[in-house]
């Protein structure tokens, strides 16, 4: 159990101080923000940290398991939740997380998720979301919105955008929640809420690529992402009061789904049990 309770040096002592710094990402990125969320949310709830497997694929958000000290492996484009599947199958006593990337998740890795989702298998995914692939040159990905411009898409981009958490959703998710990087006392809490999930849990995290999204499409300095966040973002509760066309340019923050579903892992262990029999 972690007993320094100094809340200046958390996230200090959960790094690699001796390995692969200084970091890849840009100053003024919101990867950043996102790691702090999630290794305080860690730290909340006491895990022993080699109880924990933090699992990532490709990308600049899927480096992050490099600098801190879990169990850690960083894998293949787009696979990181098919190892973290054989991970927790494995050790289901495991406390297993993947944290991916728009691109790594949706676009190579977007049947692996949605089928994640659809077993609601014992993992936490957290996606962050920077509408665009910043690593690798400012590409079209999966979630960049119609009209914008990318590298690969300079007349704009034509093809409209997945809704990560809708998705979730749709496809069996038990706990999906979105938050931003702006509001990051709420992105913590709910990492924590989906920590505590019985079956597949996922948060949406919209960050920002001041770099190449926001040079691209004129959006300003990384601040001035911050506060369109800030201006452009609504709860839940408040979205369901106002009208479909109101709300559709907006980021809704908060839980979408938390419902108790069949937990694949379980089920597996009982299968195992009726074929011993």
């Amino acid at each position: 159990m972690v007993k320094h309770r100094d809340s200046t040096h958390l996230v200090h002592q959960y790094l690699r101080h001796n390995k692969k710094f200084p970091h890849v990402w840009c100053p003024g990125c919101g990867n950043g923000i996102v790691l702090g969320a999630l290794i305080r949310a860690i730290h909340q709830h006491q895990y022993e940290r080699d109880d924990i497997v933090l699992v990532s694929g490709i990308g600049c958000s899927s480096r992050m398991p490099v600098y801190v000290d879990f169990n850690t492996i960083h894998t293949l484009h787009g696979r990181a939740l098919t190892f973290a599947t054989g991970i927790k199958l494995a050790n289901p006593k495991l406390k297993v997380i993947v944290v991916t990337g728009d691109g790594d998740s949706m676009a190579i890795g977007g049947n692996h998720f949605i089928h994640a989702a659809r077993r609601n298998i014992d993992i936490t995914t957290i996606i962050l979301n920077n509408n665009i692939y910043g690593m690798t040159g400012g590409q079209s990905s999966p979630t960049t919105n119609y009209g914008d411009k990318s590298t690969t898409a300079p007349y704009t981009h034509i093809e409209h955008a997945f809704k990560i958490s809708e998705l979730a959703v749709t496809a069996g998710a038990s706990f999906v929640a979105r938050g931003t990087v702006y509001h990051a006392d709420k992105l913590q809490k709910l990492i924590e809420a989906a920590l505590t999930k019985d079956g597949f849990s996922v948060v949406e995290a919209v960050t920002h690529c001041h770099v190449q999204y926001g040079k691209l499409n004129k959006l300003g300095s990384n601040v001035d992402m911050m506060k369109w966040q800030k201006d452009n973002s609504i709860t839940v509760q408040k979205a369901a009061k106002m009208k479909e066309e109101d709300v559709e340019d907006k980021i809704t923050m908060g839980v979408l789904m938390d419902k108790p579903l069949p937990n694949f892992t379980k089920e597996m262990a009982k299968l195992k049990d009726r074929a011993k029999e």
